[in-house]
């Protein structure tokens, strides 16, 4: 198991542990209470990191590499009853932006979600989630099939942004992101998005106007990543739990500035902690979601999503 800078304790602690099971197994020395102790600590050391986290810390736990992928969320969800389509029908079929079919007990739904790979290898094929503007006219695609066949659509974020290249420019990749925003608006059917890791910048709003907005509990959600905007504050990366602080990009920060509906708790520890219970309570809220949303007209569910966002960043003295 990998473990971020400020789990190091933890760590230590958990050491300390297989050492006196290995002991236990190998001497046969009654070890019960030290291993008792230790349980004890463990536990303790648990609830004093992970309910003072801060807003760097949360970004951390969002990229852990064993942290479950859109992917796994679709295969849970689904029970592996999960059919991709692939393609925009006009350049390519982008792979760090994954779509298709799937049912949720007996309810089908339109997956879309960016996926960023487990390993070397699967994530430079994914792209490291950063889509092209061919994976944004492919969710696009879907999402008004979706809306053709009366569909609920649900997006699963996960991005550190949409891909910067310079053949992704030359492709229209903000207007691929900006024509998603004005469509996804007028979309008639429900869409519930929910950000499972990184949230950042345009890449994840390309999909991500919806009906529902959640967030899991150690997600970020952001115009801009904290390494980026200490790089143009202050021309380093040293200053970036400075620049998460500042940003108010965690969940809590969200909900409390009206931006989403709600946080989804997580395991003590993070979603790869305990993927079963994630996946299952992730389930729950979509489903509780949806029966919310269908009870509602379309007509009544457009005007309240437009309205949602208008309202956004007005204020009054």
């Amino acid at each position: 198991m990998e473990y971020l800078d400020f789990e190091l304790p933890l760590k230590e602690l958990e050491d300390q542990l297989e050492k006196c099971n290995e002991i236990r197994n190998e001497s046969k020395v009654d070890v019960k209470d030290t291993y008792k102790n230790l349980k004890a600590k463990i536990e303790k050391t648990k609830k004093d990191i992970y309910s003072n986290l801060t807003p760097w810390q949360r970004v951390q736990l969002s990229r852990h590499p064993s942290r479950p992928y859109t992917l796994d969320y679709i295969n849970a969800l689904t029970d592996g009853n999960f059919l991709e389509l692939h393609g925009d029908r006009n350049i390519s079929d982008d792979k760090a932006m994954i779509g298709g079919l799937g049912k949720i007990n007996d309810q089908s739904f339109m997956f879309i979600g960016q996926q960023k790979g487990n390993n070397i290898k699967t994530r430079q094929y994914r792209n490291f989630g950063m889509a092209n503007p061919e994976g944004y006219r492919k969710a696009l695609r879907l999402m008004k099939s979706a809306e053709k066949f009366k569909i609920p659509i649900i997006t699963l974020i996960d991005t550190p942004g949409a891909y910067p290249g310079i053949e992704a420019e030359e492709k229209g990749q903000a207007e691929a992101i900006a024509r998603n925003l004005f469509e996804m608006f007028s979309l008639k059917t429900q869409i519930i998005c929910i950000v499972i890791g990184e949230g950042a910048s345009g890449g994840a709003l390309g999909i991500g106007i919806g009906d529902k907005v959640m967030m899991l509990e150690n997600t970020w959600y952001s115009v801009i990543s904290p390494e980026s905007c200490s790089s143009i504050l202050w021309r380093s990366w040293d200053y970036k739990e400075r620049a998460a602080e500042a940003l108010k990009l965690t969940p809590q920060d969200m909900k409390k500035n009206k931006l989403i509906d709600k946080i989804i708790k997580e395991p003590l520890g993070g979603a790869h902690q305990n993927r079963e219970k994630v996946f299952n309570t992730v389930k729950n809220e979509i489903l509780e979601s949806f029966k919310e949303l269908k009870s509602i007209s379309i007509s009544s569910l457009l005007k309240k999503r437009s309205d949602r966002y208008i309202s956004m960043g007005v204020f009054s003295d």
